[in-house]
Parts: C-alpha cells; structure tokens; sequence
C-alpha cells in the first residue's frame, strides 16, 4: 500500500527565496488557468486541463522568462493545471465548492517530479530535482517516490511524498471494540480504556484572541503586520499539531491491538451547526479520527466498521437492550428504567457499539 510521510524542510534564507518562487510560479499558472476556464465556460465552451497545459506551454510560457529562471523546476506548472482539473472535478461531482483564485501567502504549495525518474529519499537530506540538496530536520526512511510536494504553513516549508510499503498485519489483543467519539472525553473505548479530550484550543484562545487583535492593529503592508500574521499562523499551526499528535496516538493504538474497530458516523457538519457546541467539536477532529482510522486499518489488518448515523448507540442499555426515548447531553450516568443498570454515558455507548461488531 502507499504510505505518505510529511516533515520540516531545515532552509537556507536562499533556499526559502526559491521555494517562494518556485509557489509563486505554481499560483500563477493555477490562476491563469482559472481564469480562462470560467472565460471559456462563459462563452459555451468546455473547457479541459489538457487544452489548458498545451496552450500556456506553447504561448504563454515563452513569454515569461522568470518561469524559466535557473533554478526552478518546470514540472510545477504542469501538476499546477492537473490541481486545477481535480478540483473542477469535484465541484462537477458536488464534492466541493467551486474553485477559487489563491492568493498569496495562503496555502502555498506545488508539486515537482524528475520527468519520471524515481526520487530517492532516505537520511536527513534529499536532492530535489532542479533545486539542489536540502536539509529536513529528521531522518527519513530510505524509499523511493515518484512526485514531491512542497508547501508553507506559518512560515516554515514542509515536505511531503508518498511510497509504497509492504505492510504486515500487527498482532491483536482485542479481537472487537466500540469506540465512542465525544467533547468531553474523546474516545472512550469498550475496554474501559479513555482518552480525555486535551482542549488545545481553549487553553490557547485567550493567546489567540490576543494576537488576533494585534494583528487587526497594524498597518496594512507593514513590516510589523507581517511579523503579527506570522506569530498568529505560528501559534495556529502549533495547536493544529498538538491535535494531530493525539489523534495520531489513539488511532495507531486502536489499529495496532484490535482486530475489528466500530465507530459512529457522525454527522460534524451538522454537529458544528450547534453555536454553543461548535467551537468543542471542532477542536476534537471527527474527521480527522476517522480518515486517520481508514488508512491505519490497512497498514495493520484491522477492519474497520462504520455504524449507521441513527444507530441508538447512546440511548441503549447495554445490559438488557431497552431503548430510552431521549436522553439529554448533561446525562453523564446512562440509568435503564427496565433493569436498573448504571453506567458511564460514553463507556456504555462503546459497549453497543462493540456488540454491534460481534454481529457483522
């Protein structure tokens, strides 16, 4: 199976300039071709990223000779043109929104490859095609890959490839387990186990709002704007990771010793409606803890099964099976009116959601 690793780029003050340029080219070119699709589109057209790749190589480019510039790897601009028709095709297949002009300074990205040519990666250093060596901040395993993406977040590059592994089954100690998703605990899991929820954004937001109302202070284009925007980047992209590493840790966890996983399908876009709530749950990462689970399941033989959006899972007395008709959010202790049993809300969520994976 493919497996993706993405990590920190040690830089050079001249090897970022490059790496912005190298952005800069990639933005450009995805905003050309945005704009000549909707133009094209607009006159009754159907528009392609093939048509689009052909005309600017052989009109456009030679025009701009920065493109060209010594240094810059060419296969930007084409990886460039096949973003953009990936995106019109999830918008063509309502799953995204239609595509938007980037701006600069906002997910700066691109793509570059050796014409075919594997790329081989291995240690603290790695050769990048048409760029040169470059130093990453940890070791890598040595493997080889066909394509390398290059983005910013807060100022910092990052590097990310995907390679193919061969991925042996890990032995199990549970053979089921439910896994009940909540705000105040993450996860709890039928085996008793729980992972409390870390809060990382509420126990930085008044830093947050802080640098946010620094921010709207300074002068537009100033020098000191941009220092503020970076410290405020800085300390998002902080919190994004802090999210990640737990997530990171439970999953591998709940993949590695159990055979089978059962978890909800959570409606999150629906939950964040929720004004009182949506901060919390945001701040959670349901999406995150399921896409993570997906791929996880692959790499150490688990089987990962997803229970149906209704699934009564809370209002269940794990113990005899009657059902409660509604159970409110501040009912900690789930108490069953037909057999007297009690027992934490979520344990007791996990526990017939395990059961429902000894079914299947």
């Amino acid at each position: 199976m493919l497996l993706s690793i993405k990590t920190k780029l040690n830089l050079t003050p001249d090897q970022k300039i490059i790496m912005s340029k190298h952005a800069g080219i990639a933005r450009f070119t995805y905003n050309w071709g945005l704009a000549i699709w909707n133009d094209m589109y607009k006159s009754g057209l159907n528009p392609n990223k093939f048509i689009l790749k052909k005309f600017f190589n052989n009109h456009v480019k030679p025009e701009y000779r920065w493109i060209k510039e010594k240094g810059i790897c060419q296969k930007i601009t084409q990886y460039a043109f096949d973003n953009l028709g990936k995106a019109f095709d999830r918008y063509f297949k309502k799953l995204g929104e239609r595509p938007t002009f980037k701006k600069k300074g906002k997910h700066d990205s691109f793509t570059i490859d050796a014409s075919g040519k594997p790329i081989n990666i291995g240690g603290t250093r790695i050769k990048l095609p048409s760029i040169g060596w470059v130093k990453i901040y940890e070791g890598l395993p040595h493997r080889t890959t066909k394509s390398i993406t290059i983005s910013r977040t807060a100022n910092d590059w990052f590097i990310a490839f995907a390679y193919e592994v061969d991925c042996q089954p890990s032995k199990k100690e549970f053979d089921v387990v439910g896994v009940d998703l909540g705000v105040k605990v993450l996860a709890s899991l039928s085996t008793g186990v729980s992972f409390p929820n870390p809060r990382n954004y509420k126990k930085q937001l008044s830093k947050l709002q802080r640098l946010s109302k620094q921010l709207a202070r300074k002068e537009k284009g100033s020098n000191n704007r941009y220092k503020a925007k970076n410290k405020l980047a800085k300390l998002q992209a902080h919190i994004a990771s802090l999210r990640k590493d737990i997530l990171h840790k439970i999953t591998t966890y709940l993949c590695k010793n159990h055979a089978k996983i059962v978890v909800e399908d959570l409606n999150v876009s629906g939950m964040v409606k929720n004004k009182k709530l949506s901060q919390s749950i945001s701040d959670c990462g349901f999406y995150e803890f399921r896409r993570q689970l997906e791929y996880k399941c692959k790499k150490f033989g688990s089987k990962l099964i997803i229970a149906d959006r209704f699934y009564p899972s809370s209002k269940t007395c794990s113990n005899c099976g009657q059902k409660k008709e509604v159970i409110t959010l501040s009912e900690r202790i789930f108490e069953c009116d037909n057999c007297g049993f009690s027992l934490d809300r979520d344990l007791n969520a996990a526990i017939n959601l395990m059961a429902l994976g000894c079914s299947v």
